[in-house]
């Protein structure tokens, strides 16, 4: 085997192609509240529309328990969708199988400590997707990964450590490899760089990027680090319980929030002005309960610029030049934010 005999996710003449799309996915869970409590529904995912070019680097953001994860398994194909369906370069996802689907989509967690065994050498652990799919012996499989553990930045002499003998970093290091050694065409990265001190953060990030242009990747990755998204995404997709409120180009996102949600998690970490200090970011109120939503726009209890109608009346996710947005305010006039800069 060489590296003809892998897939190419490296297809400069298809950029701009649609590899995935996402249908009104809705993805529920049943769970009970306590030992004599009735069971009680979650919708982890209600109702999420996207599209997915190639080249592009779509970020999730959003508070903790707004889905992006639960999204992850979906689009990965490791949990199958409630209602809804999900379509890999135009064919169901439901028609394909698991082998399939991996070749073309592959994840990097969050948790370098517990996404690899313990006990296998690096080398073992990058050429395990080639052994699972059969390509190539084992020392053709062996050469195959020290040479992408090489690409990401680790020498051949780390082949036959074990992940405890490892920095976070180096471990992620071998996680993305693992991801990459299949050549797929679309990596889910789900809070990669979490884990990680902020020095190795950037040298990951910088990795990612480099390597999504050698190889031609497309990106889907999620984090709670606004900072992050915008270095990284082109297209920033926010999610709140479940749902997305608010999808614009980056740039558009990060310099005109329309969203009274992405303003107020805008205002969380960024600042108009230095010197300021810690600005009131306006939500007010705890994150509300899952399992009890709200009525009407699910925001409404802590968004400071609510409507009459906005306790009753779901807001649609409406499309324009500007992106996407689910808030009634969008139907009248808006008072404009500043303009937000990255410290």
């Amino acid at each position: 085997m060489n590296t003809a005999d892998l897939p190419d996710g490296n297809a400069d003449d298809d950029a701009g192609a649609m590899l995935m799309q996402a249908h009104a996915l809705t993805r529920d869970f049943t769970v009970r509240a306590g030992l004599f409590q009735p069971r009680r529904t979650l919708h982890a995912v209600n109702g999420i529309s996207l599209a997915l070019s190639r080249g592009d680097v779509l970020g999730i953001v959003g508070e903790s328990g707004c889905g992006k994860s639960t999204l992850a398994r979906l689009l990965l194909g490791l949990l199958p969708p409630s209602s809804g369906h999900i379509t890999l370069a135009g064919t169901d996802l439901r028609q394909l199988d698991r082998k399939a689907v991996a070749r073309r989509v592959q994840p990097v967690f969050q948790d370098p400590y517990s996404s690899l065994n313990p006990r296998r050498g690096i080398a073992s652990i990058v050429s395990l997707p080639l052994e699972v799919h059969g390509l190539g012996d084992g020392a053709e499989r062996r050469r195959q990964s020290i040479a992408m553990l090489e690409r990401v930045g680790l020498p051949a002499r780390y082949a036959d450590h074990t992940p405890g003998q490892l920095s976070g970093g180096q471990r992620q290091r071998v996680a993305i490899a693992r991801a990459l050694v299949m050549r797929p065409e679309i990596v889910i990265c789900d809070e990669p760089t979490s884990a990680l001190d902020v020095s190795v953060q950037a040298q990951i990030l910088n990795l990612l990027m480099d390597l999504r242009r050698e190889f031609g990747l497309t990106y889907v990755f999620i984090s709670h680090n606004l900072a992050v998204v915008e270095h990284i995404a082109t297209e920033v997709a926010v999610m709140y319980l479940g749902q997305v409120v608010e999808q614009a180009t980056t740039a558009a996102l990060f310099r005109a929030p329309r969203h009274p949600y992405t303003q107020a998690l805008l205002k969380s970490v960024l600042t108009p002005v230095p010197g300021l200090g810690v600005p009131d970011t306006g939500l007010g109120l705890a994150f509300p309960d899952p399992l009890n939503p709200p009525s009407g726009c699910p925001f409404h209890p802590r968004c400071a610029q609510r409507l009459p109608h906005c306790d009753s009346i779901a807001p649609v996710l409406t499309h324009g030049p500007q992106g996407s947005v689910a808030c009634h305010l969008t139907t009248i006039a808006i008072k404009p934010e500043p303009e937000f800069t990255v410290h």
